[in-house]
């Protein structure tokens, strides 16, 4: 049995430093989840103290079927998406968009325009900085069903399987999203990616 199994166990019984020792082991990732989502401050913090709330009500339902931080994540994404429900972010209009009314549409003869793949360029340019600012507001423009698959697979690292448990989704779904949302993000950033790296 690890200590992080430990601690689960002890907290189902109803131990107090248990409960505390699982979320400040795992505050720092829920709250980082939390800004990335919200880009707010007083939101990530209640959304931090959301989850491990429902983590307390809720720890004798966990069934270890899964990673607890998948677990946590699911509490943390059910979260922020009602409190998007309840109107208390003021998102952008293009988030309530549909994906597909942001994608670049096809011209007069029914070509579909080209994305082209800077990824070995737009890696070193993200590494020195550059890009950062560009792909948060890329990012934030996505619908919310889009932005948290993209966010859990490729900002907090989670498997395609753990993504999909996290949301409640198929894994094919997943797929899918992460994929439009990837393109979406792709056409994006292709602009500032001509304009600063070709030579």
């Amino acid at each position: 049995m690890t200590d992080e199994q430990t601690l689960i166990a002890s907290s189902k019984d109803g131990d107090p430093a248990a409960l505390d020792a699982l979320v400040r082991a795992h505050q720092g990732r829920v709250y980082g989840f939390a800004m990335r989502m919200c880009r707010n401050v007083e939101d990530a913090k209640d959304i931090l103290q959301e989850t491990f709330l429902g983590m307390i009500r809720s720890i004798r339902e966990f069934r270890e079927e899964s990673k607890f931080s998948t677990w946590l994540y699911r509490i943390a994404a059910n979260a922020c998406l009602k409190k998007r429900r309840r109107g208390v972010h003021d998102p952008m209009p293009e988030q309530e968009l549909s994906l597909d009314e942001l994608m670049p549409r096809p011209d007069a003869e029914g070509h579909k325009p080209e994305i082209p793949d800077w990824s070995d360029d737009a890696e070193r340019a993200l590494l020195r900085g550059e890009l950062t600012s560009k792909m948060e507001a890329a990012i934030d423009k996505l619908p919310k069903d889009y932005k948290i698959v993209l966010v859990l697979r490729d900002v907090e690292g989670l498997s395609a399987e753990e993504t999909a448990q996290a949301l409640g989704l198929s894994v094919a779904a997943v797929k899918s999203r992460l994929h439009r949302a990837r393109v979406f993000v792709r056409r994006e950033l292709a602009e500032y990616l001509t304009r600063s790296i070709t030579p």
